[in-house]
């Protein structure tokens, strides 16, 4: 069998895995892992198949022929003058782009732990109640409206994964049910996302577009803000029709509260939690590191007030209250899914999959707005960044200059690629919102099914078509809205 094909079977045997975690009572970050290395496995042995058949068969990874340019290149062979072919590719792989691969898989599970960590302090602290005890409606219909808005503009602020995760900290003191809270945590996830389209600072997506100069802040925001808002609207009013009733709220424990934790240290983590959280988009824009190192930034100096308020107790009053004790609350099958995730989507980018899915779509729709429609559907099922990274690869950004140049019948459909064209902010629509079709088919969404333990096959019974006509209401009023003002 074509190694080729067998990394699709064996990444579509973990999905389903995943799909069925439930009926068959594996946890999802196991089957996650095990997809993620077979995966990278199976592309290593297939080095001497790619060789029979070259380096370029099916669109095998485009990074290849750059590699063979590279300054890395050339030391490999100073170092293993008599490596053959074989393994050079076996080398280029294991090393060149598992490393490069890793290298951006880090940046997220590092930033997702920091978030994770720094949320969990101010819940521990009870930092939430000073919210919560705010919102003083259980009626279900209210409460979701508020949420969801809520989310939408904090994810926007922040980001969608951190928004999540700070939002599923609130719904556990809000909700009790189980299966309400899935609901809830669900919209959440919309709602998140939806947010962090608009936003040049609310996605990964988006941030890789605005790094890259396809689009720019405010144009970003004024072009896609009302398709967004239109995504998680629609979703929104479909549900008040069906939504019912009020949510029971979970008891707390007043003596436990008040017994480890006052008012002011309350109010204090609160403030100390959400700053940090806040300062990361600005900590990038000051310094230019990545956003993880902001997450981390705040989360030891989290650490370290913890530390200064608590130095004087001991034994199980200060581990209770501690960073080190708050850790072992920490969700990590979470962070193990995230990796095992990410990594298998990442051998399929290497592999060249996914370069020949967007090659098939150019090819057989051809039109910007089929195609980016297509890759928010794809978006769904596999991890948005590699999507997009393969459409930035695919199409470069066109300027005056270089359209002047082209033939007169390939102007007008260059036009669409020039920065702030109606390709990239599409772009940045669909794969942002599109994701929201799949519990999996986003960070924020497998933040909340870790968190929550969502299960698959519900959330597709009950949500995915909801977020399926979000999506394309969205997607028609943009386009309605190019039409009037394009």
């Amino acid at each position: 069998m074509d190694m080729f094909i067998l990394m699709v079977i064996v990444f579509i045997l973990g999905y389903t895995a995943i799909a069925f975690e439930h009926p068959l009572k594996v946890n999802k970050a196991a089957s996650a892992l095990l997809t993620g290395v077979l995966t990278w496995v199976i592309l290593v042995l297939a080095c001497t198949k790619i060789l029979t058949l070259g380096p370029d068969h099916n669109g095998f990874s485009p990074s290849w022929h750059h590699y063979l340019e590279s300054t890395d290149y050339q030391d490999f062979l100073k170092n293993n003058p008599d490596s053959n072919m074989f393994e050079i590719m076996r080398y280029f792989i294991s090393h060149h782009e598992l490393y490069h691969h890793l290298a951006e898989i880090s940046r997220i599970l590092f930033f997702l732990l920091g978030a994770m960590t720094i949320v969990e302090i101010v819940d521990q602290y009870q930092g939430f109640r000073i919210i919560t005890d705010k919102i003083k409606t259980t009626n279900k219909v209210k409460l979701l409206w508020i949420l969801s808005f809520l989310t939408f503009f904090m994810s926007a602020a922040l980001d969608n994964l951190t928004t999540t995760i700070v939002m599923i900290a609130l719904l556990r003191k809000l909700i009790a049910n189980q299966k309400t809270r899935w609901l809830f945590a669900s919209l959440v996830v919309l709602a998140a996302n939806a947010g962090g389209a608009w936003s040049p600072i609310g996605d990964v997506t988006t941030i890789m577009l605005w790094i890259g100069g396809q689009v720019t802040t405010i144009n970003i925001i004024t072009m896609v803000i009302i398709p967004s808002l239109i995504t998680m609207i629609i979703p929104l009013i479909l549900l008040s029709f069906t939504l019912k009733g009020n949510v029971e709220r979970p008891e707390i424990n007043e003596k436990h509260s008040k017994e480890f934790t006052t008012h002011s240290e309350r109010k204090l983590m609160l403030i100390l939690g959400v700053s940090a959280l806040l300062f990361v988009p600005v900590f990038k824009t000051i310094t230019y590191l990545d956003p993880y190192m902001g997450m981390l930034l705040g989360l030891g100096t989290l650490w370290v007030v913890t530390e200064i308020i608590h130095r004087n107790k001991t034994g199980k009053d200060k581990r209770r209250l501690s960073v080190v004790g708050i850790l072992t609350k920490v969700d990590v099958p979470t962070v193990f899914f995230f990796l095992g995730i990410l990594t298998a989507v990442s051998s399929l980018a290497t592999g060249g999959q996914l370069q020949l899915l967007a090659g098939y779509l150019d090819e057989k729709l051809g039109n910007i707005y089929t195609i980016n429609l297509a890759i928010g559907l794809i978006s769904a099922i596999v991890d948005n960044v590699p999507l997009v990274a393969g459409a930035m690869g695919m199409y470069p950004t066109m300027t005056p200059e270089i359209i002047k140049a082209l033939p007169v019948a390939e102007q007008a459909y260059a036009h669409f690629f020039v920065q702030d064209g109606q390709f990239w902010e599409f772009l940045a629509y669909c794969t942002g919102t599109g994701g929201s079709i799949l519990i999996i088919g986003s960070a924020a969404g497998v933040a909340a099914m870790g968190m929550e333990r969502i299960d698959f096959i519900w959330y597709i019974k009950r949500i995915s078509l909801l977020a399926l006509i979000g999506y394309l209401a969205g997607a028609g009023a943009y386009y309605l809205q190019m039409q009037i003002f394009g």
